[in-house]
């Protein structure tokens, strides 16, 4: 027989929804098992950008002296548009009276691994879900098989979907592994890692003739940085001196700090909502029910927001008995989802070049780009979207 694990709540993937899920659970006394294919160092060694909303910094505020985003990461106050050679700062605090934090993804991800390994959290890697069945019944299960490739089962009262983008969960709420709304973008971003100090204080989003660049930091001595490319390139076409080059043409008014590129990557656009974000109890959250472009910083906040909602609705359901909460959670997540989506896509729009962009089109975006910097109120809704709305509970 096939052996089962059972638990009150199944949580698939280990990334900052599932994790964070699971500790949001723990607090309210509900034990649940997280599950990921990965091992821990591909986890927390998998090198993923993060700008973190204060109200994701404040939810993380929870895991206590674990989570380091308020001793290693850096509060960022503003960022730079920067467009026809002359920068402009949007000052966050002076806006919307809020700021982000920078602070990678996968340090997050090191910070809730250790709190949730510390809080005695059944969290099993290299185990690879397969299925999730019974949706539609008070015990869901989830098929997978565990590090030695040997099948087993967890039967939960609920189950949640926080498997990325590429989720196995999505099948059984939409009944499609792409069930979805999908949009793709035609270029993605050249992304390099570089030995040298910061170029700026803040992050630097450039609209240049050329193209798109960001210019980002990593910390004192490493720095992030991206420039508009096509789809298909190649992370090898280009030599070192042309990728300084690439870039610096890219944000004119501005000397990059150069250093040795340790990493190279090409990041596709595309954005992602999933039909349905609930069947029975079966729930989606994270990049397994949406994906964004990274212009607008939403992935893991987005993510983060899901989860608050849906924490409490399931503490009204497995501790109350009160299903109204869970009832309600696809709206009210959808809400921000497509808030965030339209920032998401305009932002993009805002700053990159599109490929068959005409003279006209470029004249109107300049435009669109001086009504934002020229008027307060552009100003605050770009801070406002950037910061992040705050967090709803259920």
């Amino acid at each position: 027989m096939t052996p089962t694990v059972r638990t009150r709540v199944a949580i698939v993937g280990a990334g900052p929804a599932g994790l964070l899920l699971s500790h949001l659970l723990d607090a309210a006394g509900i034990p649940s098992v997280v599950i990921d294919q990965r091992s821990r160092d591909e986890i927390e060694s998998t090198i993923r950008a993060g700008i973190l909303e204060q109200g994701t910094v404040e939810l993380l505020d929870t895991l206590g002296d674990a989570s380091r985003v308020r001793t290693v990461g850096h509060r960022h106050d503003g960022i730079e548009l920067r467009f026809a050679g002359e920068g402009h700062r949007i000052d966050f605090p002076s806006l919307v009276g809020r700021s982000v934090w920078l602070y990678p993804q996968h340090e997050v991800l090191k910070d809730l691994i250790a709190a949730r390994l510390a809080a005695g959290q059944d969290l099993r890697f290299g185990v690879t879900a397969e299925n999730v069945v019974d949706a539609e019944t008070d015990r869901p299960r989830v098929i997978a098989r565990d590090a030695e490739g040997q099948p087993f089962e967890i039967e939960a009262e609920f189950v949640v979907g926080s498997d990325g983008s590429r989720s196995v969960a999505r099948a059984a709420v939409t009944g499609s592994s792409t069930g979805g709304y999908f949009r793709e973008y035609p270029f993605a971003w050249f992304g390099i890692l570089c030995e040298a100090p910061p170029s700026a204080d803040e992050l630097i989003y450039s609209n240049s003739p050329d193209g798109f660049a960001l210019i980002s930091q990593r910390s004192a001595t490493v720095q992030r940085m991206y420039f508009q490319c096509d789809p298909g390139t190649d992370t090898a076409a280009y030599s070192e001196a042309q990728l300084w080059d690439e870039l610096q043409k890219r944000v004119p008014g501005t000397t990059l700090k150069e250093g040795p590129i340790f990493q190279r990557d090409v990041l596709r656009f595309r954005s992602f909502v999933a039909h349905e974000l609930l069947r029975g109890r079966v729930a989606l959250v994270g990049d397994a029910a949406h994906t964004v472009p990274p212009t607008g910083a939403k992935g893991m906040n987005l993510a983060v927001a899901d989860v608050r909602l849906l924490a409490d609705a399931l503490r009204a359901l497995l501790l109350d008995g009160d299903a109204r909460p869970l009832e309600t959670y696809p709206e009210r997540a959808l809400r921000r989802i497509w808030k965030a989506q339209h920032f998401s896509w305009w932002m993009t729009s805002l700053l990159h070049v599109a490929p068959d962009a005409t003279d006209f089109d470029r004249r109107r975006q300049l435009g669109e780009l001086r009504g934002v910097v020229e008027s307060r109120h552009g100003q605050a809704y770009l801070a406002e979207a950037y910061c992040g709305w705050p967090l709803t509970s259920g």
